[in-house]
């Protein structure tokens, strides 16, 4: 087998990161309509950090929303920037609250 060039194996990690962010909104949102239209340009605006970002809970709560965000990077330190990106976006919206962010972070061995 005299020739044969040696193979190398390369392993790299890949991480990934969520956040939920625990909103409150206005008091005009008592209709699903409403709600919309205050999540909808957030979710949007969250996407420019090329996240996976939706609205994940409190869909039945009037005045309140639960938005996700999701990214994957090779570097954790990556993920948490995004993330903290993310977090400012949401905390600089003058017509929400955030009353919270619940962060998590998996390697793909985790």
């Amino acid at each position: 087998m005299a020739g044969r060039p040696a193979v190398a194996v390369v392993l790299h990690s890949v991480y990934t990161g969520t956040a939920v962010f625990d909103l409150l909104l206005p008091g005009d949102s008592r209709s699903l309509k409403v709600k919309r239209s205050y999540v909808r340009p957030i979710v949007s605006a969250l996407r420019k950090f090329e996240v996976a970002a939706a609205e994940v809970g409190l869909m039945d709560r009037h005045g309140r929303a639960e938005i996700g965000v999701a990214v994957v990077a090779a570097d954790p330190a990556h993920v948490a920037e995004v993330l903290d990106s993310c977090e400012r976006l949401v905390a600089g919206r003058p017509e929400v609250e955030l009353l919270s962010a619940r962060r998590t972070l998996h390697r793909d061995h985790d």
